[in-house]
């Protein structure tokens, strides 16, 4: 549906997700004001819109004062702020509180926060712990609100797929932590049809006050994830899994270093599977196919490949 006329704000696109969210809202003809720290990093979003469709502004989601004025004359908000390391309460739980109460404050018709599965008071970790609590905060002053939850996402520019296949490309042995852990990678341009699906809904009420889990067509263990890119590549190395004991001690002694391959927080997140609940409705409900795993191997694994395109799997 063309959204002519409409202003949305959204609130940290210069991240990953932030292109595919802000392309499909641009498409339908919405001006779209970008509130990000530091907007000289989203600048990159203003050739997908036309002469004049695409604002930008400063914004610390953590301060009210910057909020409100982000989200003056706005009909529509977006939240698609989220980090893995760092003050989880400041960007996690006071900044959806804040986008909140602005959005009640100011009249907002719709407000879509991008959460996670994994979203849980009870989590062992505190990333799991202040999702949910953010995702409280909010519906407690926007009761009206839509949540999604995705699984990991996976897309061209992603720090997971390519992650992954820049070490297989590498190294003749990989270890493998938390092996075992099931995820349901989800492409990123779907999570951007699904929230252009409720952005779009003329039923205001059809989303309001519900949480979606989205996730891809696979189920996948993080050990079949990493054969599964050594294939796609046409690499052949030696998996390992690392043991609890080796892998939370390395998460505790390199964690918060620079380039570190995860955080004591995101090793307890590794204890607990990512993957879309049955009690809560998805793609499916929101119109949506899922886009298989297969696509990343067509399009842009290729380059870890010896021989990019014409890599000849019977040399390897």
């Amino acid at each position: 549906m063309l959204m002519t006329g409409k202003q949305i704000v959204i609130f940290g696109a210069s991240g990953f997700l932030g292109r595919y969210v802000s392309q499909a809202l641009l498409a339908t003809g919405a001006r779209v004001r970008i509130a990000v720290r530091h907007p000289l990093n989203a600048q990159f979003i203003k050739p997908m819109g036309s002469l004049g469709q695409t604002q930008f502004i400063a914004c610390d989601i953590s301060n009210p004062k910057h909020v409100a004025a982000a989200m003056q004359g706005c009909d529509i908000a977006v939240n698609l702020v989220g980090i893995l390391k760092g003050d989880f309460q400041k960007y996690h739980v006071e900044g959806p509180r804040n986008i909140a109460q602005s959005a009640a404050q100011l009249g907002i018709e719709k407000l879509l926060h991008i959460s996670a599965i994994g979203a849980d008071l009870n989590s062992e970790s505190a990333y799991g712990r202040s999702r949910a609590e953010g995702e409280q905060a909010l519906l407690e002053h926007f009761p009206n609100a839509t949540i999604l939850r995705p699984s990991i996402i996976f897309g061209r520019e992603d720090n997971f797929l390519n992650q992954f296949a820049g070490m297989i490309s590498k190294l003749p042995i990989v270890p493998i932590i938390g092996g075992d852990t099931k995820f349901q990678p989800i492409f990123a341009p779907d999570v951007a049809k699904a929230s252009e699906a409720i952005i779009t809904n003329q039923k205001a009420m059809d989303h309001a006050g519900k949480i979606y889990e989205v996730g891809g067509p696979e189920v996948i263990t993080m050990r079949g994830l990493n054969e599964w890119i050594a294939q796609a590549i046409g690499r052949s190395v030696v998996f390992f899994d690392m043991p609890d004991f080796a892998s939370s001690a390395m998460a505790t002694l390199t964690g918060w270093a620079p380039g570190a391959p995860i955080t004591r927080d995101q090793f307890k997140m590794l204890g607990t599977d990512n993957v879309v609940s049955n009690d809560k409705d998805g793609l499916k409900a929101l119109g949506i196919t899922a886009t298989p795993l297969e696509i990343a191997k067509q399009e842009w694994l290729v380059k870890y490949r010896r021989n990019g395109r014409y890599f000849d799997s019977a040399r390897a």
